[in-house]
């Protein structure tokens, strides 16, 4: 059973008007998502640098005790490829710092349908690309992301392999949204679970982002891409929430592809559930998160 905590959660999503609305304006929908950083800021003991990844806005989150020579977690936020920010998920690479011991370039890539595929995909590897030439070692770096965050980790994999770009150790993925031709069985059976997401609201952005290409291309929906030869795989998906089953083809086909991939399941548990701070269950995916990176 959830904690009283994940609950309070979930219960103020759904009194929050507009919040997965499939009505509300693109700019109803970036402004709900951006005050999540009002109502989780960090504190004054975290770094915050800006800096230019590659041509691409990004920032370096890094937590106190964390040294300059620490390994790096590539973040990639949510947001359905259409709203999200630094500023919406600062608080998670922050927390991402300190669980991990890494510091955390949270990275601010092009929005739809401002810039639809592949501006997404160009940015995250853009950046990946920075940290490398920046001295990181393939080996010591580790992408991350949640929901479109973790489906554009995916994709960035692949296309890091396609290119022949050197690999890095793992990728982390919080109820990554891989399917943008939203064909899961979970769309519909988990539709009154999920306060956040659902088909009808997910499918303009879909289509925003797909522009003019194929949504079940593989750099767009990266569970019909060819996954062998990519690196360790962590997934974390809870079961109240649409985007279950692309968690569960995802972790199928990886493995099936020869993939290393670890997948958690959170009983009764909401979309993106390791973000929230203050509640056990994140908490504990966190730590677990930080524990695999270590691991990588």
């Amino acid at each position: 059973m959830p904690s009283a905590e994940h609950d309070a959660i979930l219960e103020l999503i759904r009194a929050t008007p507009g919040f997965g609305d499939p009505d509300r304006t693109l700019e109803e929908a970036r402004a709900n998502l951006d005050a999540m950083g009002d109502i989780m800021p960090v504190g004054p003991e975290i770094s915050v640098v800006p800096v230019d990844a590659g041509g691409v806005p990004a920032e370096w989150v890094v937590a106190p005790g964390v040294p300059d020579e620490a390994g790096v977690v590539v973040y990639l936020h949510g947001g359905a490829y259409t709203q999200g920010s630094l500023d919406s998920h600062r608080s998670v690479f922050a927390r991402l710092s300190a669980a991990s011991g890494r510091r955390v370039l949270g990275v601010d890539y092009r929005l739809a349908p401002e810039h639809p595929f592949p501006g997404a995909v160009d940015d995250a590897v853009a950046a990946y690309r920075w940290v490398l030439d920046g001295g990181a070692v393939p080996g010591d770096v580790v992408i991350a992301g949640d929901s479109a965050g973790g489906g554009l980790t995916a994709a960035t994999l692949v296309a890091l392999r396609d290119a022949g770009h050197p690999l890095p150790a793992g990728g982390v993925m919080m109820s990554p949204w891989v399917d943008l031709t939203l064909s899961g069985g979970s769309m519909d059976t988990k539709a009154d679970a999920d306060p956040m997401c659902s088909r009808e609201s997910l499918r303009p952005s879909a289509e925003w982002y797909a522009g003019d290409t194929d949504r079940a291309a593989p750099l767009v929906s990266p569970l019909f891409a060819d996954l062998s030869g990519l690196p360790p795989m962590l997934i974390l998906v809870g079961t109240a929430e649409v985007l279950l089953d692309d968690s569960i083809r995802l972790a199928d086909r990886a493995r099936a592809a020869g993939v290393d991939v670890e997948l958690d399941v959170g009983e009764d548990l909401l979309h993106v559930y390791p973000v929230f701070p203050g509640v056990p269950e994140s908490e504990a995916a966190l730590a677990r998160i930080g524990a695999w990176i270590a691991a990588r």
